[in-house]
């Protein structure tokens, strides 16, 4: 049994030393006095949420999303330019309606089908811009008889030519030329210009009809200016 008692002994006094040695670790690891700042008491209404003061490092602000803009309203988009809806020739009786038109697949221009409605070309200039303001029809069809420009041969100079534009505005130009010009000597590049003084161009078919075809042999322009 004394084996045992001096076991005991030995422990108690490990023990014993063992806090001896954590109570002067504390004593010499303890912070000087003032060491440190208390911390203030928060605002009653803080602008942006901040991560508390640490001494005697610096405080930490947590991120805060950017305020995102907003706007009264939708943007505006911007107005679409005027383009012409309406071809008039009071003298002969014209009275038809316009519509854009491209080129067609072999790059030439693409009338309306019908013979009643007018192209206008799009990627040309407007009625009053500088440059010819092109406008072409089907003198007539098989099945619609015949078209809005049927009459143009029989224009004469000075005659009035109104177009109406989507914006509702007017314009009015007076017929200053008329041409035939077989359908392989037309002058397009001419007829298509982009610079010069504004100047309308309406075409149309005339001249012989070829029934092997199912064409005629000409075309018919007509000039007119403001």
């Amino acid at each position: 049994m004394r084996p045992r008692a001096g076991v005991r002994a030995v422990l108690a006094c490990a023990l014993a030393l063992v806090g001896v040695l954590l109570i002067a670790g504390w004593w010499l690891a303890r912070p000087a006095a003032g060491f440190g700042t208390p911390l203030p008491a928060p605002p009653a209404a803080a602008p942006a949420p901040t991560a508390p003061a640490l001494a005697p490092g610096p405080v930490v602000t947590a991120a805060v999303p950017a305020p995102v803009g907003r706007r009264d309203a939708a943007p505006v988009p911007a107005a679409p330019e005027p383009v012409p809806v309406r071809l008039e020739v009071p003298a002969l009786g014209v009275d038809a309606p316009v519509v854009p038109v491209g080129v067609d697949g072999a790059g030439a221009l693409a009338v309306p089908d019908d013979p009643r409605v007018v192209g206008w070309y799009r990627w040309g200039p407007v009625p009053g811009e500088a440059g010819n303001a092109v406008l072409a029809g089907h003198v007539d069809t098989r099945d619609a008889g015949p078209g809005a420009l049927f009459d143009l041969q029989d224009v004469a100079d000075g005659m009035l030519v109104r177009v109406t534009s989507s914006d509702g505005s007017v314009s009015e130009h007076a017929v200053t030329a008329r041409r035939s010009y077989p359908k392989d000597e037309l002058p397009t590049g001419e007829l298509f210009a982009r610079q010069g003084p504004p100047q309308l161009v309406l075409v149309t078919c005339g001249g012989d009809f070829d029934p092997r075809t199912g064409t005629y042999e000409d075309n018919v322009v007509v000039t007119a200016r403001a």
